[in-house]
């Protein structure tokens, strides 16, 4: 089966914008709309989704709020903010509140395809040098979370190496390539790091890694 996928946003003509060149694809099913927050948390529950394309500023419930509904009550429903800006204090919220991503709204349709596809395979959305960005801008200065700082002790010392370059944007082969690892042995290490934090994606280890002072938000690990 293909992917189902729940758009919300609160202007009708660009719902059906995304409607109609989501519905173009094969493998892509669009098995909802909702124009906002809490239609959109009642109706990715009835219909379980792959995905959900969530806009942030709408009237009513608004899609922070719904966002940390529906990434609290399902851990396979995975959401995408759309948003006009790039450096938003909302989409920065969004993605602590359990978002693997987001995406501008002027984003040509390609890239918001390999977007939804990239989020809904269980990685984080592209362009992490945009999404680190965004995360440094909003975490300077905000408060090392003690609970976070002690589930750090989880890791092992390779595994806490390997999330500092997760949160500095490589890739798994980059940071193979780094240090001197098989991708394969990347995966198995990422996959255990998201495991023992209790972790969405990538985008969210790159939020703990700062959140926990493992980061510092200029990108510099705090030694």
């Amino acid at each position: 089966m293909g992917m189902r996928l729940l758009v919300v946003d609160d202007q009708a003509i660009v719902r059906a914008g995304f409607v109609a060149i989501l519905g173009a694809e094969d493998d892509i099913t669009v098995v909802g709309e909702a124009a906002e927050g809490a239609t959109a948390v009642s109706m990715a529950a009835e219909l379980a989704p792959d995905l959900v394309l969530m806009d942030i500023r709408m009237p009513g419930m608004d899609g922070l709020t719904a966002t940390r509904l529906i990434t609290r009550h399902s851990s396979r429903t995975r959401v995408l903010v759309l948003t006009t800006f790039d450096l938003d204090a909302y989409v920065y919220e969004a993605l602590r509140a359990g978002a693997s991503g987001f995406l501008l709204k002027d984003s040509e349709p390609e890239d918001l395809l390999s977007a939804i596809r990239v989020v809904a395979s269980g990685d984080g959305v592209l362009a992490p040098a945009v999404t680190r960005r965004l995360i440094e801008a909003f975490a300077h200065g905000a408060p090392v979370h003690a609970d976070a700082a002690e589930v750090l002790d989880r890791l092992t010392h390779r595994e806490r190496e390997i999330l500092v370059l997760v949160a500095t944007g490589l890739s798994n082969a980059e940071i193979g390539a780094r240090l001197e690892l098989a991708v394969g042995t990347v995966k198995v290490h990422v996959s255990a790091v998201l495991s023992k934090l209790a972790l969405r994606d990538r985008v969210q280890a790159t939020i703990f890694a700062y959140e926990s002072g493992l980061i510092r938000p200029a990108g510099m690990p705090t030694g």
